[in-house]
């Protein structure tokens, strides 16, 4: 029977000839991930269970990066767990602070090689989703789901129906991805695409680099969809390339495409040259409008990073809108570059210098602010124009805090204007 993307990775996995959604499958994963938050109770189940060995060492990952650099004692006591657990189960992919490879879960998988086109990737945080850019199946866990996956190698799903997302055309210049999925999640809604695969296609996918991809999967969740992917195309394999060649060498992957004849739920085709630079208002994703419309919110900080946009292009991109103009009076402006690697690149670029000298605070490589974690939480009735993907009732703060969602070029004009703005403004 004939397959979209996301159900051929899953039968493959588990063994099939097919499968059609709503089946009930255990499909072997090939990597496991959790982080700092939802790591620790997972090793307490898996403890529980009896298990003494997790089933590989290469496959499970472990990642430092929600409340890191510890804030307090009892962020330090989780990290302690998990940094003790993956030091006697010798965990390959674990990275302490400053090393090279450390960063933001969503980010460095991607970025170091580890995940790539056809893999099967579960997570224990939602916005896992991410790696479908790669032409992988990746999606969010619970922690006990986590650490039966730890000890076993293998999980249960529900197969998903799917929606196809048809792209067409080219962004008009400032516009990027995370325009394009704030739309997409406008348009269809917070659960719009419930327990759905959300597959993108179309000759307008040659205009989103891989990074405003691995954007508009990361917040596929955002509409309720199960994951986002894109097809592997030469820009796929150009990544892969530099990202691990030698598995690229060895072809140690697999390109899935959906079948001509794929049945989908629902068909939303979407000219690119049409979607305009668009923001989040408090507080849904879905609740969009044109940045145009909103110039008359002021904001006391902007927050640009997170694993949605703290990729290396985004941080160029707030650079080069800075560059040589400065952060507003008013306004605080937080950069987060998403992992050490993009820190390092970003510094020989020379780009962190011009967002110091435009006045922006410059983190490590952490999750911080986007959870309200840490390193920019909001007071009490104060408003944040922010790259990341959430911006419900207390997500940065206080309960009566705002967060307003944005892609890098307008988080970056925001912070400038001292109120929501635009490049073109500037």
């Amino acid at each position: 029977m004939p397959m979209t993307m996301t159900q051929k990775i899953l039968a493959d996995h588990a063994g099939l000839d097919s499968v059609a959604p709503g089946d009930l499958i255990e499909a072997k994963l090939d990597y496991v991930m959790g982080n700092d938050v939802t790591t620790p109770p997972a090793i307490k189940v898996f403890e529980k269970l009896g298990v003494k060995e997790v089933f590989d060492k290469d496959r499970v990952l472990m990642i430092q990066d929600h409340f890191t650099p510890n804030k307090d004692i009892k962020s330090a006591e989780l990290n302690k767990t998990m940094r003790c657990f993956a030091r006697e189960h010798e965990i390959k992919h674990y990275y302490e602070l400053g090393r090279r490879e450390m960063g933001i879960e969503h980010v460095i998988l991607p970025d170091n090689g580890i995940v790539l086109p056809g893999d099967l990737v579960i997570g224990a945080d939602s916005h896992t989703c991410t790696y479908g850019a790669l032409g992988s199946f990746s999606t969010g866990v619970g922690s006990t789901d986590l650490a039966c996956a730890m000890a076993r190698g293998v999980t249960w799903f529900k197969v998903p129906d799917a929606i196809k997302v048809n792209l067409t055309g080219t962004f008009d210049k400032y516009v990027t991805g995370k325009d394009l999925i704030l739309n997409i999640i406008g348009k269809i809604g917070v659960d719009g695409a419930l327990y759905k695969s959300l597959e993108f296609g179309g000759e307008g996918i040659k205009a989103l680099s891989m990074d405003q991809r691995l954007t508009v999967c990361n917040m596929a969740i955002e509409c309720g969809a199960k994951n986002g992917i894109f097809p592997v195309d030469n820009y796929t394999l150009k990544y892969i390339s530099k990202t691990n060649p030698e598995r690229f060498i060895k072809s140690d992957y697999k390109v899935y495409a959906a079948d001509e004849d794929a049945e989908y739920s629902q068909v939303i085709d979407i000219d690119l040259s049409e979607i305009p630079l668009t923001v989040a208002l408090p507080h849904l994703p879905s609740n969009t409008r044109k940045a145009s419309d909103c110039k008359d919110l002021k904001i006391d900080q902007v927050v640009i990073g997170s694993c949605t946009n703290g990729r290396l292009e985004d941080i160029g991109a707030a650079a080069t809108i800075f560059k040589g103009l400065k952060v507003h009076r008013d306004v605080r402006c937080i950069v987060i570059p998403g992992s050490q690697r993009v820190y390092r690149q970003a510094l020989e670029m020379g780009w962190l210098e011009i967002l110091d000298d435009a006045g922006c605070v410059i983190s490590t490589p952490t999750c911080g602010p986007c959870l309200g974690g840490h390193m920019g939480v909001l007071a009490k009735g104060e408003r944040c124009v922010s790259t990341t993907n959430r911006n419900f009732v207390g997500r940065m703060g206080d309960v009566e805090s705002e967060v307003i969602l944005s892609g890098v070029p307008v988080a970056a004009a925001s912070a400038i204007l001292g109120r929501v703005g635009t490049p073109d403004e500037l």
